[in-house]
């Protein structure tokens, strides 16, 4: 899923390679997906973005925008695939929009569970976006100590450190993905209750948020994810679909899998303990 390390790979990619390009076909669903959500009605994309050149590209969030000419975004959020296709390669059959470029490229938007692809004029008509945009991410100087202790207190229930960090966007682009190993490199249980933890243990839960993301950005995203040209990421990821039946790498403890909060989470239970 498309997280702050991989919107940020793939902007930057998308920076390299599509800057200066001008969209000269636009292609709707092949393969119409129940949930692909679009903004207004993507019949009309072909009359918005035919002709007009990329200027530039911005990852923040869980979104990466490709900004035109003329006042023109192109929008992906979160489980939304976008991969470029240089001029010999086969365009894919199945796709819920593809542009073709000027120089004989083309880039596809797939969607596998759920998606959004949007294209618009303006501001896009969403809170999430929206908040994503006037965020300062983990990534950023600018998010210190002081910052992370208002997310602490930014909500009077005592939440467990994925309903805390990785639900309701508290901190855009942090997701269920991200989050398994910064709480692994912390040593925090996911469902461990925000008010157990000292102000040590948060000090070290703050700078393993900060260290793992960057990390994972420097390294073009997870290997559980594929950035513009369809290759994962260069961060090994430690707790994940790909590695939880593999022992524990710092004590050699099973690492448990669960379902908790509408998602899957990973932990070690000798590393992570669930205090309470």
């Amino acid at each position: 899923m498309l997280e702050i390390p991989e919107s940020k790979t793939i902007s930057r990619q998308a920076s390299e390679t599509l800057t200066g390009r001008t969209i000269t076909e636009v292609v709707n669903a092949t393969s119409p997906h129940k949930f692909a959500f679009y903004s207004g009605d993507p019949t009309a994309y072909g009359a918005l973005l035919i002709g007009r050149t990329v200027v530039s590209t911005r990852g923040h969030g869980m979104f990466a925008d490709i900004c035109l000419d003329g006042d023109a975004t192109i929008t992906i959020g979160d489980g939304t695939n976008m991969r470029y296709y240089v001029p010999s390669e086969p365009r894919p059959a199945k796709h819920q929009l593809l542009l073709g470029l000027d120089d004989g490229s083309s880039l596809a938007f797939t969607v596998a569970m759920y998606g959004s692809i949007c294209a618009y004029r303006g501001a896009l008509d969403s809170k999430y976006h929206q908040r994503s945009l006037g965020s300062i991410s983990p990534l950023d100087d600018a998010f210190d100590e002081q910052l992370f202790e208002n997310i602490f207190r930014s909500t009077t229930k005592d939440l467990s450190m994925k309903a805390l960090l990785a639900t309701e966007q508290r901190i855009p682009g942090l997701g269920n993905g991200v989050l398994q190993d910064i709480l692994f490199n912390a040593g925090v249980h996911p469902k461990r209750k925000k008010s157990t933890l000292s102000d040590f243990q948060k000090a070290e839960l703050f700078h393993c948020l900060k260290v793992t993301l960057q990390n994972m950005t420097d390294r073009g995203g997870r290997d559980t994810e594929k950035d513009l040209f369809g290759n994962p990421g260069g961060y090994k990821s430690v707790l994940s679909k790909n590695t939880y039946s593999a022992p524990c790498p710092n004590c050699g403890d099973t690492i448990i899998k669960e379902a908790y909060l509408g998602g899957t989470i990973y932990y070690c239970p000798t590393c992570q303990p669930l205090l309470k």
